[in-house]
């Protein structure tokens, strides 16, 4: 598979008012393929929302580069180009929904791309479908739940026809039935739409469908691989102040009392599996 998103040595350091710098990404590479379902998993101030928005070109390698479908975000002129195929979806829906009603917001932003009003209504309809909110499209947004403003933004991305879109904390501020809808959407655009998901959390348990994860500490990536190979990785994920899935620690300590079943289990169904195999 071809990769969609190259980042090659970067590193990027914040500078306050009194011109001391504080480096944020450390000497980080990774490549993710197009098609991809990679979840960035790492504790706060890790460097995961930093990270995320150098690949969407708001901010710009300290040193470094990263290459977005064969454009370097530090190319200026390339910088609308990079953020129509890296589309984001931010942490507060309130913060990215700009219209009064549902499918004004959505089709923001292909008019801003100068699309055909034909194609825009048609783009709407096919966004809000394929989030499961047309039948929201007459609504306010303030009138939504958290989950359901989540997916309207999630939708105002899709209309702009992105290759990627980047999930930088999106679940962060939802409950846990909103967290589930936004989860079964990414997973949803990632398998049917093929479309590259990059999914910053800190919710274990949403990382163990992705095809790949990546833990950070201190802007240093300090693990990578499928969730069950990261996952089993108990004591030094520990080590760093991260959890692991409910399922991969009930798991872990059953062994430690003695109960010989798999260490690698990540959901409910695995485990019950597991269980029912046991004389």
């Amino acid at each position: 598979m071809e990769n969609l998103i190259q980042i090659k040595n970067l590193s990027f350091c914040y500078e306050n008012e009194e011109g001391d710098k504080y480096k944020a990404i450390d000497d980080f590479s990774l490549n993710i393929k197009k098609g991809e379902f990679v979840v960035i998993i790492g504790h706060n101030g890790s460097g995961k929302s930093t990270l995320s928005k150098n690949m969407n070109a708001i901010l710009k390698p300290t040193e470094g580069d990263i290459i977005v479908n064969g454009m370097n975000t530090k190319d200026a002129d390339k910088m609308w180009d990079i953020r129509q195929t890296a589309g984001m979806v931010f942490q507060n829906p309130d913060n990215q929904i700009v219209a009064t009603i549902v499918e004004e917001d959505v089709a923001f932003g292909p008019e801003n791309l100068g699309i055909e009003p034909a194609e825009i209504r048609r783009r709407v309809e096919e966004s809000l479908k394929s989030v499961g909110m047309y039948e929201f499209k007459d609504r306010q947004p303030h009138l939504l739940s958290g989950g359901q403003k989540q997916r309207v933004a999630i939708a105002g991305i899709i209309a702009m026809k992105p290759e990627c879109i980047i999930f930088d904390e999106a679940t962060a501020m939802l409950d846990p039935s909103g967290r589930k809808e936004v989860m079964k959407t990414i997973k949803k655009l990632n398998k049917e739409e093929n479309i590259t998901a990059i999914h910053i959390t800190h919710f274990m348990e949403e990382a163990v469908e992705a095809d790949r994860v990546i833990v950070m500490e201190k802007g240093k990536k300090v693990l990578e691989g499928t969730p069950r190979e990261v996952f089993k990785e108990i004591d030094r994920l520990k080590k760093i102040g991260l959890d692991v899935p409910c399922m991969t620690e009930i798991s872990h300590m059953l062994n430690k009392e003695g109960l010989k079943i798999r260490e690698d289990i990540l959901t409910v169904d695995e485990m019950v599996n597991e269980l029912c195999l046991l004389k």
